[in-house]
This record gives structure tokens, sequence and C-alpha cells, in this order.
């Protein structure tokens, strides 16, 4: 890292996340805002809710995205990089386009944008493009000046990112009882998506056989289950399986769903299991039932000890990596030759999304990318 931290020609950095309910009169409009469009009733969104309601209809994303931008600001402070911080969500308060109004009022005309997720697939990364491009039309047509705005690379090889995930599959297998720790098979989690989904995720070159989603995945799993054999000694057997599946049932989605796997890993003699949530940038709902509670039922009737680590959240690395993100994608807009930090089998992710890219089923306009319409 260079000894002055230069964020030009960035004048600001945007923390664009999901949103999420924060008490229960929240969580069915909350519900709504996410299946906007798709005509699903209330009554089955009522069914969805009753998982926010098991947890008196809050959250945790936002309050975790409180922390990681309380992170972001103390990494920045210690480390001299001048960048201010600010947050928008795409379907609950603060919203995005609020936000981007208030930033564009105080004069933010260079914006770079990091999304809570890490890996490349429609819903992880062209619909957050999609959503700042209709704040963009939204702000256009308030007759406001338009920032230029940019999204942080794909990070999920970092090491920044790597490292507090092999940490905390460490934890979890130290938590095991001794007599089945050595034997312990790791689950490494992510969001299913239909498999027409994953197949189309990434740049073109890449489409086929799960896309850039899986090999993203597989890579990133490959890495932690490597570190965690080299730190310990033991070479604990290990799968990449999925959660949270949604939608009609006659659409293929990507499998196995972590409670097929551990019934699948209890029938062949397995003594234990560790999931890593890989896929989740922080403990939000998706993790805290899909995992915590539902997984874990299913661990329990089965009998079979299971652990879940932690996911990054607002890790001090996992600030300082995003920190490395900045400078990098600023010397690169000003012309200077980097060396992107990226490990495993893939590489650096691209800066520009091209066109192509994690395509919509119906196209929308999507900013910071090649094919943005707002340049």
């Amino acid at each position: 890292m260079p000894d002055v931290l230069d964020p030009t020609p960035y004048d600001a950095l945007l923390l664009l996340s999901f949103g999420g309910p924060e008490g229960p009169d929240d969580v069915i409009p909350f519900l709504e805002n996410v299946t906007r469009g798709r005509g699903i009733p209330t009554e089955r969104l009522k069914e969805v809710g009753e998982h926010y309601f098991l947890f008196g209809g809050v959250s945790p994303i936002n309050e975790q995205n409180r922390d990681l931008l309380a992170a972001l600001r103390k990494d920045f402070a210690d480390h001299g990089l001048d960048l201010p911080v600010h947050w928008g969500n795409r379907n609950w308060a603060p919203y995005l386009t609020d936000t981007l109004r208030d930033m564009v009022r105080d004069g933010h005309r260079r914006i770079l944008v990091l999304a809570t997720s890490a890996y490349a697939s429609y819903s992880g990364c062209r619909q957050y493009r999609e959503n700042l491009a209709d704040s963009l039309a939204t702000l256009r047509a308030e007759g406001l000046e338009l920032p230029k705005v940019d999204k942080l690379r794909h990070y999920f090889n970092h090491p920044g990112f790597l490292e507090p995930m092999i940490d905390g599959v460490i934890e979890s297998l130290a938590d095991l009882p001794e007599d089945v720790r050595d034997g312990a098979h790791i689950a490494f989690c992510t969001h299913s998506i239909p498999t027409s989904a994953a197949d189309t995720s990434g740049p073109v070159e890449e489409h086929g056989d799960g896309g850039a989603y899986v090999r993203q995945h597989l890579d990133v799993s490959r890495l932690i289950a490597d570190a965690v054999r080299e730190r310990t000694g033991v070479d604990h057997p290990w799968q990449l399986v999925y959660q949270s599946r949604s939608g009609a049932p006659h659409i293929p989605w990507l499998e196995p769903d972590i409670c097929d796997h551990l019934e699948e890993r209890h029938a062949a003699g397995a003594p234990a299991v560790v999931m890593a949530p890989i896929g989740f940038v922080s403990d939000h709902m998706e993790v805290i039932y899909d995992l915590d509670t539902e997984a874990k039922a299913k661990a329990d009737e089965l009998g079979l000890p299971v652990r879940r680590s932690a996911t990054v959240g607002a890790d001090p690395r996992f600030a300082a990596a995003i920190r490395d993100l900045i400078v990098e994608r600023a010397a690169t807009e000003r012309g200077q030759q980097v060396t992107p930090c990226a490990l495993g089998a893939l590489g650096p992710s691209h800066n520009l999304c091209p066109a192509g890219c994690c395509p919509a089923r119906a196209p929308r306009p999507a900013a910071a990318g090649a094919d943005s319409p707002y340049a």
C-alpha cells in the first residue's frame, strides 16, 4: 500500500445493501418491496414473514450494516483515507434513491459503490446495478446533476474476506467434541439460485455449467479447506451446498439443499458437520433462520453434531480489504499500474461488468457497467 492513500477521482463510498425490517409492522411492507412485480399474494408473504416474526420482526442486516459502516469509517480514519461513507438499501430505509439524492445535494460527483454481495450473479450484482440505474433516473427526472457511479469489483477471493472465514471454520471445528472433530465434514453454504441464472452468471465467456457463481464459490471453498488443512493438519471432506431456495418447485435450482445434505452425510456416517456460510457477508435472516434454526433443527433430529461458523460481518480485516480495493480502483482510474490482490485459481474479477454479464430475463438499464446508459 502507498504511504498516502489517494481515493481520487472518487469523493465518496456508498455501502449498498439489501435492507431488512426493523419491527413487526415493517415485515409485510418490506416483503412487498422485495417481491414487487412478481404477483406474489399477501398470504404467501405472511408465510414468509413468519421467519421474521420468530425474531421479533427484526432482520439483523441493518444493524450489521451499521457495524460495517463504523468499521469502515474507523479503518479509513486510522489509515488516512479521506473518503466519506454513506449507506443505502434496495428494499428498506435508508433507501438507495434517498441516499443518492442526499449525496448529490452534498456535492458528491464521483461515487464508488460497495455492494454487500461478494460473488457474480444477477441478484448479487446486476440487480444492484439496475437499482442504481433506477435511482439515477429518478434523480435526473428531479433535475439533479447526476454523479458518475462505479462499483467495486467482486471481492470473494480477497484475503481480507477469506481470512475471517478461515478462522471461523477452525474455531467451529475446535468447538466440536474431540471424538468427532477430526472426522467432521465442512458444508460450504451459499444462496441457491435457479440453474438458469447460475449458468448465465459472470461474463459471457464464463456462462454454462453453473457459470461464474458456482466457480467462484468452489474456488473459495477450496481455498478455505486448504487453509484449514494447512493450519490444523487435518484434511476435512467438504462440499458446496445451497440454502434459502424460493420460487416455483418446477423450476430447477442449485442443489443439494443444506438439510438434504445433512441427511446424506448422516446416512453416510459423517460424525459431525461444520456449516460455513461463505455466500453471505453477515449473519442476516437467511443465516440465522435457514442455518441456525432450520438446518440446526434437522441436525438435532438426526442426532448429528453441527456448528455454524461466522460470516465476515464487520471484521477489521474485511474493512481493510475494502480500503485496499478502493485504493486499487482509484489508482486504476487515474491510469496507474496496479497489481490487484486476489487468491485462488480465478484471479481478480473485472472492474467493469461487460455487456451480457449476469443478464436479466427482461432487459433493464443497469448502471456501473459497460452497458450503462449513465457513462
